[in-house]
């Protein structure tokens, strides 16, 4: 009894995990193109403040009324609350809803991307969410005829570099790992 409540338990958590993965948003980076949108207020100034805006370099985006709003290392959900209470803190609008997403259209300067070596096409591909070790080598061209599956690295920023045996194949989520943006994987010969 006590190990299926075990194995209930571990099952569970893999799975909030793999959902939080999926629905996952990016925190914003400096260049990044977001959509902003917002209601509850006078029509005329919906239209002022709706539009498309270029995270800066400074990490802020420029709002009417209340000036620039830091937006550099939020995730859009987190942004459009940040927006919502300095309007309402600030006393402008007393019950803003805004929407924040990131725009569809990035250019290849904001593009997510993950390097990966050691591989036919090595160099930047674009990363997607949900994508794996595996899938982003195979993105990258496949391993060359010279590279070995066996000691895959990958290099996170922050983290120590880890190391993924890949040559049984994919499918398995401890070791076809999913990957960041900005994420290194290095293929060795």
């Amino acid at each position: 009894m006590k190990n299926q409540l075990l194995l209930i338990a571990i099952a569970c958590a893999c799975l909030v995990q793999d959902l939080s993965a999926q629905t996952g948003e990016l925190p914003l980076r400096p260049g990044d193109r977001i959509t902003v949108a917002v209601g509850g207020i006078p029509d005329n100034e919906i239209v002022q403040i709706r539009g498309v805006y270029t995270v800066g370099d400074d990490g802020t985006i420029p709002l009417l009324y209340i000036g620039n709003v830091r937006a550099s290392g939020l995730k859009p959900s987190a942004l459009q609350r940040a927006i919502e209470q300095r309007y309402i803190s600030e006393e402008i609008y007393t019950r803003p809803t805004v929407v924040v997403s990131i725009d569809g259209g990035e250019s290849a300067a904001t593009m997510r991307t993950v390097m990966v070596t050691g591989v036919n096409k090595p160099g930047a591909v674009p990363y997607k969410q949900g994508m794996t070790l595996s899938q982003a080598i195979m993105t990258a061209g496949g391993p060359t005829p010279f590279s070995s599956m066996k000691k895959v690295k990958l290099v996170r920023s922050g983290r120590s570099p880890t190391i993924h045996n890949l040559s049984s194949g994919t499918g398995n989520p401890s070791v076809d790992v999913s990957v960041q943006p900005d994420d290194q994987i290095i293929v060795p010969e």
